[in-house]
């Protein structure tokens, strides 16, 4: 069940003492699209909006929408929630090129003057990190371009 609404609006301009022409009235027609219930989204939220007070000016002297038109017109949203990046977790882990999530290894930030240089090489490389751990970091960073067939 496909319909396209056909609403037509007309209003009047009060004179501006800049334009040397009194005000006029002016017609505009707007087509809605047809609405097709079995191609439309799921969507949480809509709303109705009436007489159009919102959209245009307060000035305006007369809004008068057609006969065949409706009352009201009522706009439906997609309203999805953002979900957030856990920003530390975001400072800590990085993706390779093939989708891989590694780390830095621990034990690199301090007390570094009693391990000897091949062990603080050792920390400074980036570990993949462990295939039980990667539903966390993904939950934490749910924009991460991770490839999960590589776990």
């Amino acid at each position: 069940m496909a319909s396209a609404t056909t609403m037509a609006v007309s209003f009047r301009l009060p004179h501006s003492p800049f334009s040397p022409t009194p005000s006029r009235l002016t017609s505009t027609s707007v087509r809605l699209a047809p609405f097709n219930k079995a191609n439309s989204l799921k969507l949480s939220s809509s709303q109705t909006i009436s007489g159009f007070n919102s959209v245009l000016p307060h000035k305006l002297s007369a809004v008068t929408p057609s006969p065949n038109s409706p009352r009201s017109l009522t706009i439906v949203a997609a309203k999805g929630y953002k979900m957030k990046t856990h920003k530390a977790s975001a400072k800590r882990f990085r993706v390779t090129g093939r989708g891989k999530i590694v780390r830095r290894g621990a034990g690199k930030q301090h007390l570094l003057y009693k391990k000897n240089n091949k062990r603080k090489l050792r920390l400074s490389k980036m570990h993949p990190v462990c295939k039980s751990d990667y539903d966390n970091v993904i939950k934490a960073l749910p924009y991460l371009k991770v490839n999960r067939n590589a776990k």
